[in-house]
């Protein structure tokens, strides 16, 4: 299923296995698809995610330090899922989805994304940990 960037309004055909590493590390983190959902139009930053106002935004399902969010939200750059928005004096400390990150997003906002198994956990870690290649 191609994903178009909203930007040049291209369509980006991406292979099966990255949108799957994708979708599987998506659900695997500590985020809500309402995080990623918010992120499909705007840019969120990161003191909305940490704490307990990213449960009360729904963008977490339990409140998470500043350093473990960060972490997890790293992770899901280096998978291709997220990207640090950037101003006029450098990175920030907000984020958005990449075009493979959309096209997540609308496949589970369209139909119900399973919830990952043990299997998927074992996978997602095993490759986080070791930074093994996708």
């Amino acid at each position: 299923m191609p994903a178009v960037d909203s930007q040049s309004q291209e369509t980006l055909i991406y292979p099966r296995n990255t949108i799957e590493r994708a979708k599987r590390s998506l659900l695997c983190s500590p985020f809500n698809l309402n995080l990623f959902a918010a992120m499909v139009s705007e840019r969120v930053a990161l003191k909305e995610i940490i704490g307990n106002s990213g449960v009360r935004n729904g963008y977490t399902k339990r409140p998470l330090s500043e350093l473990a969010a960060e972490n997890n939200l790293v992770w899901l750059i280096q998978v291709g899922v997220l990207r640090r928005e950037v101003d006029g004096q450098g990175i920030t400390d907000s984020f958005r989805l990449t075009p493979v990150g959309r096209q997540v997003v609308k496949e589970c906002q369209s139909q119900p994304c399973p919830t990952p198994n043990w299997s998927d956990r074992l996978s997602d870690a095993m490759i986080r940990w070791f930074r093994l290649p996708f």
